[in-house]
């Protein structure tokens, strides 16, 4: 049993599992092999829609769902120490621990900063609606999702902004966080699901 952004339980979909399943187990593999460095697991390319070339590539962060919240934790982490190279290593032994073990805890929501007045992000809001192309790993995600700029008392928002400060402290006021939410009835995956 999933829950959404609000902490309601619901039916996976298959596609929806599979796509958790993956996304857990490649982020850990980023923590743990690359030093939480994004890789096209994770930056998926951004297609508006009838456009054939993407408009580029976003880094998506997945988040637990608020009942499985550690945002608490990553802010006491980063209120811990100033020295961002202590703020890094700390967030990597934590993500790369047990964080992804357990796909059901995690929104289908993914979220992805901008710069404050970011053009693309003006873009991919007003958009209403992308196509999120993750390819990696002998594996595809086509994800239809519809775009939302999330307030900064959502959740998502906060949980987004605690995990980029453990990685960049100089996050500047006025971030804008989008998320993207998918509707799995219009997504697929190549190879296809067994």
């Amino acid at each position: 049993m999933l829950q959404d952004q609000f902490g309601i339980a619901r039916d996976p979909n298959p596609l929806q599992m599979a796509f958790l399943r993956w996304q857990c187990r490649v982020r850990q593999m980023a923590m743990r092999d690359q030093e939480g460095r994004p890789d096209d697991a994770i930056t998926p390319a951004v297609y508006l829609a009838g456009e054939s070339e993407p408009m580029g590539h976003i880094i998506t962060l997945l988040n637990k769902s608020p009942g499985y919240s550690v945002t608490a934790e990553l802010e006491y982490m980063a209120a811990k120490t100033n020295d961002p190279a202590q703020r890094r290593d700390q967030a990597l032994q934590f993500l790369s621990a047990a964080y992804y073990q357990k796909a059901a805890e995690f929104s289908d929501i993914l979220t992805a900063t901008f710069p404050p007045g970011s053009e693309g992000a003006k873009t991919l809001h007003e958009a209403g609606q992308v196509t999120l192309v993750f390819e990696a790993f002998n594996q595809r995600f086509d994800l239809l999702c519809k775009v939302w700029r999330l307030a900064d008392h959502n959740p998502l928002y906060t949980a987004t902004i605690a995990h980029n400060r453990m990685f960049n402290p100089g996050l500047p006021p006025g971030t804008e966080v989008l998320g993207f939410e998918p509707d799995w009835s219009s997504s697929n995956a190549e190879p296809p699901l067994r």
